[in-house]
Formats: structure tokens, sequence, C-alpha cells
């Protein structure tokens, strides 16, 4: 007997129960995207009350690396052994970090606790898409994994606007503490609403490389953050960390040459597109950090500007950036063109951070605003185009593992951003101070650690003193903004070396209209998000149903044709069940059923319909026809070469035909519309 008759539908949430999910896994990836940002605004406030000025770049960095290495390891551990528990175990990680981050009583407890929190924010943001996986019908798995896109750059505005809110009108400790009710909330919610069990793949996990991964990555962010400023760069220290970081980087080369399933193929590192997107993004991760980290302190402390309204002074930056992304992304689905993009907008990020050098104590707001929303647009050209270029070239096999390394470099690119723009602004204002002080231009006393470990004790200074030591941090900052022209000047440069090859499948012209959430590092996971945006654009359902019945040589109407691709993947369903699938009373659903019956396609026995074998082989044939032009759609991925890719795209095509959606079109006169993709079958 086919495998139609003997794969039942999956049941899942609907409904209220759908929405309860859908709402908890929405609010759970908010939190932990917004703590990527959320504490932008807050650090000057917090260095305040901790002190540690030359630490603030790792209550940033901290959590950037502990969520990005861990990330992979989270959706693999997922894939293995359930989601709804690690989805729960990454909820309770994230809320114990929060408070304990908002319990913090100096800046090295903060940053541990932001390492922590880091980590179950990894898994917040990899698992709730790939539950929306389990819980949404393919058809609709597109839209929602869209949506979740969106919340994910959302959060980049909202959050230096809420951290700022925060400390305006509660305290710093809000800025964590916030997040215990909400993930309770979503905890609770998933605990009593997600019901649907996840498939299981198991996987040998690369517990070795996610581990040397971690561990070179701090040892170089820690050489970057400490030399020239805790230590000398030719100090032991700083030697034996670059030497501890060469020897981590060679062990973990070793790790991932023995490993089945390393976090990153040292093959991709053979493509130079990989290379150059990878480094390209490492720049463009950068300057977008190292910028939000340092434009809340010139804010606050240059201009004076209170918390709430430094993060509405970034709101230019990051709606620039949301404008860019989208607005590249649809002309990319359009065109099938993606090098222009990088290519110009790497000067523009370039021509923003030398703009941002100039800034100074009397610059206008209004000036402010545009060099601010210029850095945002340009970073929006690029951000989405490096994984669009990568996901063109690499194979079906390298698919996830590309996809999330070029996200890997630029959230490291992220932590050496800030830690590097870190070291800059301390010197820098050290050396500012230090030359006050002997200029005689700072009163008898004048304590030069507390001043940097707490810039808010200035406004107790005589007016001409503070006006000189606010020179001074401008100064710094300004230098910081300077310092990271010549990188960005490298990649722009680099984006001239990067290939045009027009997209090469409908998949990946359907999925580059989104903002793309984060991936799990499979290639499964991508295939599917690739794979809902192409059945998401489908044509109107009639017209879909006709195409198929030509190129399968059937002679059914399309009504009959989901009655009869519906009644095949249950084995067998009640007239009332199926009528109330296609949103018709049984009276009107019964011309349908009764053409069934009298072609042989399906017997009916007490109001119980079950295909013949006749049947199952019309329903079979239509299947392997629609299945046939979505893998048209994907042949530059091979699908009959690669088994995994072969049964998603099998599993995707028998849970879309036949599914509600198409039923209330085919049954309603065609009420469901979208955009027809390029190739339909």
């Amino acid at each position: 007997m086919s495998t139609a008759a003997v794969e039942p539908a999956r049941d899942m949430p609907k409904g209220r129960d759908l929405a309860v999910v859908l709402g908890a896994l929405m609010l759970s990836m908010l939190l932990a995207a917004l703590d990527q940002t959320i504490v932008s605004t807050a650090l000057p406030t917090i260095v305040g009350d901790l002190g540690g000025l030359n630490h603030l770049s790792w209550v940033v960095t901290a959590y950037l690396l502990s969520s990005t290495a861990c990330t992979p390891l989270w959706g693999k551990l997922g894939d293995q052994y359930g989601r709804k528990r690690l989805f729960q175990a990454s909820i309770v990680i994230f809320l114990i970090g929060s408070a304990l981050c908002g319990l913090a009583a100096s800046m090295g407890q903060l940053i541990a606790f932001r390492a922590v929190q880091g980590v179950g924010g990894g898994g917040l943001m990899v698992l709730a898409i790939a539950i929306v996986g389990d819980v949404v019908p393919p058809r609709e798995r597109g839209r929602y994994q869209g949506l979740f896109g969106a919340v994910f750059g959302v959060s980049s505005v909202c959050g230096p606007l809420l951290g700022g809110w925060f400390v305006d009108n509660l305290s710093w400790h809000w800025v964590f503490y916030i997040n215990l009710p909400i993930g309770l909330l979503a905890l609770v919610a998933i605990a009593f609403a997600l019901h649907a069990p996840s498939e299981r793949h198991r996987h040998r996990i690369d517990y070795p490389g996610t581990l040397l991964i971690i561990g070179w990555s701090v040892a170089l962010v820690l050489m970057t953050t400490w030399g020239g400023t805790e230590y000398p760069w030719a100090s032991p220290q700083i030697i034996g960390l670059g030497v501890l970081a060469v020897v981590l980087i060679a062990a973990w080369v070793w790790a991932e040459h023995r490993a089945s399933e390393p976090i990153i193929p040292l093959r991709l590192f053979r493509d130079s597109t990989f290379n150059l997107s990878s480094a390209i993004g490492f720049v463009i991760g950068f300057a977008m950090f190292g910028a939000m980290v340092y434009i809340p302190l010139f804010l606050q402390v240059v201009h004076g500007v209170s918390p709430t309204m430094s993060g509405v002074h970034l709101l230019p930056m990051m709606l620039g950036l949301l404008v860019a992304s989208i607005g590249s992304g649809q002309l990319i689905s359009h065109t099938g063109r993606y090098r222009i993009y990088p290519i110009v907008g790497t000067p523009i990020v370039a021509v923003a951070l030398y703009l941002l050098s100039l800034l100074g104590t009397h610059s206008s707001t209004w000036s402010m605003s545009l060099r601010f929303a210029l850095l945002g647009f340009g970073l929006g050209l690029v951000m989405q185009v490096l994984v669009i270029a990568v996901q063109n070239r690499v194979d079906y096999a390298d698919l996830g593992a590309a996809t999330s390394g070029v996200t890997f470099f630029r959230q490291i690119g992220g932590s050496f951003g800030v830690a590097a723009f870190g070291t800059v602004f301390a010197n820098r204002l050290a050396d500012n101070i230090t030359a006050l002080a002997r200029r005689g231009e700072l009163p008898r006393g004048f304590d030069l650690t507390a001043v940097q470990g707490d810039p808010k004790l200035m406004e107790r200074l005589p007016p001409r003193v503070r006006a000189d030591l606010l020179d001074a941090y401008s100064d710094a900052i300004s230098t910081v903004f300077l310092w990271a022209v010549p990188v960005a000047v490298v990649a722009c440069v680099l984006t001239w070396f990067m290939k045009e090859t027009p997209l090469r499948s409908g998949a990946a012209a359907a999925a580059a209209a989104n903002v793309p959430p984060p991936g799990d590092g499979s290639s499964r996971h991508e295939a599917e998000r690739a794979l809902s945006e192409l059945i998401r654009h489908d044509p109107e359902a009639l017209e879909l149903y006709a195409r198929i019945a030509r190129a399968a040589g059937v002679d059914l109407p399309p009504a009959q044709m989901w009655a009869l691709c519906r009644i095949s993947r249950d084995g067998a369903v009640s007239g009332g069940e199926l009528a109330e699938r296609a949103g018709v009373t049984v009276e009107e659903g019964r011309p349908h059923v009764r053409g069934l019956v009298e072609r042989g396609l399906v017997t009916s026995d007490d109001g119980v319909l079950v295909p013949t074998e006749q049947g199952l082989r019309v329903a079979d044939r239509l299947v392997e026809t629609r299945r046939a032009g979505l893998a048209r759609q994907i042949s530059d991925w091979s699908p009959d070469e690669n088994p995994e890719l072969a049964d998603v795209l099998t599993r995707l095509t028998r849970a879309t035909l036949g599914d509600d959606t198409e039923g209330r079109a085919v049954h309603g006169g065609g009420r469901h519309r979208s955009h027809p993709p390029r190739d339909d079958h």
C-alpha cells in the first residue's frame, strides 16, 4: 500500500492553543534578541553604579560570545532529545542569568552572569524558530517564520529605547528583571499549550569543537581588550593569551577534521564566497555592535541626554537598518542580483563612521540623527546579502553550516569590535585626562580613577573643568569611530572580489525577501525554510490544482483532487470531518465525494471515506507531480542526490497537498490568493 495511506496528518494546535504557543515563542525570542541591544543605553548608568569603565565592552561581548557559540549546539540537542524540554531548559537558564545580572554587585559578576544569560538566549532564538515547524502547517510556516524574523529586527529598534526607559523610570537592574515575569509567562504557556511532539534526528554533537571555538574566541577578545590597557602589549599576559589562542585554534582545526558533524566544516574555507562573506560580516558586526555601545555613551555623557532619549536618538540608525535590509531583500527576490548591495553598503558604512568621528560637544540633534541613519542604512544593505550569497553558492550538505558560519563571524566581529573600541576609548580617554592634569587644568585632589569609573561625577565639577572633561570624552569616542574607518574600508575592498551569481533557485529568491531568523546550523532547517517560502508563494489553489492535473494526466476538478489527497493522507476520514477541513457544509461537499466514489477512487462505509488502491495511485501521482515541480526549483541543491533533502521535499509536498488552507480555497471559489513563483507544479 502507498505510504500516503499509512502517514496520517499530524495534529497541530489550533485556535487559542496555537495563538498561546506562538505568543509564548515570540515573547521568548523577543527577550533573547532584546538582550543583545537593551543594555547599550543602560551601560553608562551601570558603569556609574558598579564602576569598571574599562570593562564596559564585556557586558555586551560576554552575551554575544556565549549565545553565538551555543546556538548550533541547542539546535542539534533539540533535534535529538525533543525541542519542548530543551526550550524550557533554555528559558530557565536565561531567567537564572537575568536574575543574577540584576543582583550583580560588581562589573566582574555582571559579565559572568551575562555569559550565563547568553547560553540560554542562544537556545531561545534557535528553538523558537524550530518549534514553529512543529506547530504550524508547512504552507503557513514561511509566513510565521517571516514574523519571527521581523521580531528579531524590531528588537534592534526597541532594545536601546526600552533600556533607556527602564534606567530613567526604575533602575538599570530592571533591564534584566523585566525578563523574569515575561519569561515565566512563556514557560507556563509552553508547558500547558505545546503538546505536538517534534521529530527526532540523531546527531553526533561536536562538543570539542564548540568548547574550542569558545576558548579561542575568548582568548582573542581578552587579548584585544587587555592589550595596552590592563597590561602592556609585550607583557607575558598578553603574549600568553595570543599563544593560547593559536594553540586552541590549532586544536579546533584538528577537532573539526575528526568531527562527523563539525560546527563549521573546514571545507567551507576553500570557498571564496564563504571566506569573503565571513570577512565582510566580521567587519559589519565590528561596526554595528561597537557603534551601539559607544553612541549611547557619547549621547549621555557628552550631550547630557537621558538614557531614554539616547534610545530615541538611536531610532534613526535602527530604522535605517530595517528599511535597507527589507528593501534590499525585496529587490534581490525580484532581480536575482545581490552583489551591488554590499558594494554600495560598505562605503556608506565607512563614510558614516568617518562622519561620526567628527561629532563633538556642539553637534546638533539633526546632524547626529542623519549620521546614525546613514550608518544603519549602510549596515542594512550588507547584513542580509551575505547570508544570501553563501546560501546561493554552497551545496546542500553545507547549507546550514555555511549560514550559521557567516552569522557566527558577524557576531564574533561584534565581540571584537566592542572589545577593540573599548581599548581605543580607554587609552585615549586616559591620555586626554592625564594631559589635562599635566596642564594644571584639573582641581587639586581630582580622582582620575573615580571619574573614569563614574562619568556622572563630572556633574559636580566647576563648569570650566567639566567642559574640558566633556571635550576629553568626546575626543576619545570620536577616536573610536575614526579607528573603525580603515576597518570598514577593508570591507569595501573585499566586496569587489565577491562573485556575482544570479540566484540559482526559486527557493533562494523566495527566501531573500524576508529578514532571516536565526537558524540552528542544519541544512534541513534552511531547506525547510526555503521550501516553506516557495509553498507560501504558490499560485491560487484552483490554478495550482489545475496545473498539477494537466501535468499528471488526471481528469479531476480541483475540489475532487483536494478531497482525494486529503482522504489519502488521513487513510480514513468521516464526511463531516472532511467538510469541516474544507470549510463547507456536508451537503456542499457531498457532490465532490460522490464523484470520487463513482470513479472508484474512494469508498464510503457508514459515512467513513477510505481511498481505494486506484485512488491511492492517483493521489501518489499528484503528489509526485507536485514534488517534481518543487524539486526543479531547488535543482541546484540536487535533491535526488541528498536523501535528507529528498525526505524533506517529499514530506512537505504530502503535507501541503490537501491541507485545510487549499481546501477552503478550492471549495470557496478561489478566495485564497498569493503571488505565484516562476515554476509551480
